[in-house]
């Protein structure tokens, strides 16, 4: 009975480490802007005209893509030589994106 017992305990005790680093792992990955491809907590407004995105941080990078003024989008918390990564392999200058009010982008 006694062992019955003390395993049921470990087990217990097992999930709850389980459970208990799966939701810090999830917490850290909304702190960090999330695994590429998830949305992130970080959410910015273009203030250039027209806005090059590049593969890398830095404009010895290839553009990508280009964003217009005005435009919202979400955005990672990881910057890098000026740049701000918004995705997988996109970056753009983190000069001419500002945060909207009430985003975490620290």
């Amino acid at each position: 009975m006694f062992k019955r017992a003390l395993i049921i305990v470990g087990v217990v005790l097992g999930l709850a480490v389980i459970y208990t680093t799966g939701s810090e792992q999830r917490s850290s990955d909304a702190e960090s802007g999330g695994t590429p491809g998830e949305r992130a907590a970080c959410t910015v407004v273009v203030t250039a005209d027209v806005l090059n995105v590049r593969s890398g941080p830095g404009t010895d990078h290839d553009v990508v893509d280009e964003l217009r003024q005005d435009e919202e989008l979400d955005a990672t918390t990881e910057t890098r030589d000026g740049f701000r990564r918004i995705g997988d392999e996109q970056w753009a200058s983190d000069d001419y994106l500002e945060p909207v009010d009430g985003a975490d982008c620290d």
